[in-house]
């Protein structure tokens, strides 16, 4: 792995883990009344093209942190779809 790999998965896991803190405040709080779903649809939509992108290229670093980014967008809209039926 050189350098470059490294800022990529740097930038990526940035990226990635600036979800975390809004699932977390609405699993806590069950609201979604402010999130937009369609917003998180094609931010989802979007991070999967980067995988289908990153396996084209066999960039590691792109499918590694798309992947877990795909995997944290797919719950927050889960959670949107879940609580705004509540």
């Amino acid at each position: 792995m050189n350098y470059i790999d490294i800022i990529g998965l740097f930038a990526g896991a940035c990226i990635t883990i600036s979800t975390i803190p809004q699932i977390l405040k609405v699993w806590k709080t069950k609201k979604v009344k402010e999130i937009s779903l369609k917003m998180f649809g094609i931010l989802t939509f979007g991070i999967a093209i980067w995988i289908i992108y990153g396996i084209l290229k066999s960039d590691w670093p792109i499918i590694i942190t798309n992947g877990i980014s795909l995997c944290l967008n797919l719950i927050m809209v889960y959670f949107i779809l879940h609580y705004e039926k509540e």
